[in-house]
């Protein structure tokens, strides 16, 4: 996966789809963000580059609640895409 823009839109437009909201605030974040299940947002340190953000996101995705079936191709398809990254992360 490479870090670019392009690759940080199309991790974005999962949790777009699955209607969280991505902000990017100032902060003291122990990790680098902040979730706010109840309210679905996610908040990103505004500070993060964008190889932290998109590894950032990686690291969120997977505990959030996100049902694949709900999602466009596209979207499913990144959604594995960092699934599978993030396992390869853990091992």
């Amino acid at each position: 996966m490479k870090y670019t823009q392009h690759t940080l839109d199309k991790i974005e437009r999962i949790l777009d789809e699955m209607e969280y909201v991505v902000r990017y605030e100032r902060g003291n974040f122990q990790s680098g963000y902040c979730i706010l299940e109840a309210r679905r947002v996610v908040v990103l340190n505004k500070f993060l580059q964008m190889e932290g953000r998109i590894n950032t996101l990686i690291d969120i995705i997977p505990q959030l609640n996100i049902d694949p079936e709900l999602l466009s191709n596209e979207a499913r398809k990144t959604y594995e895409d960092v699934l599978a990254k993030h396992a390869a992360e853990e091992k």
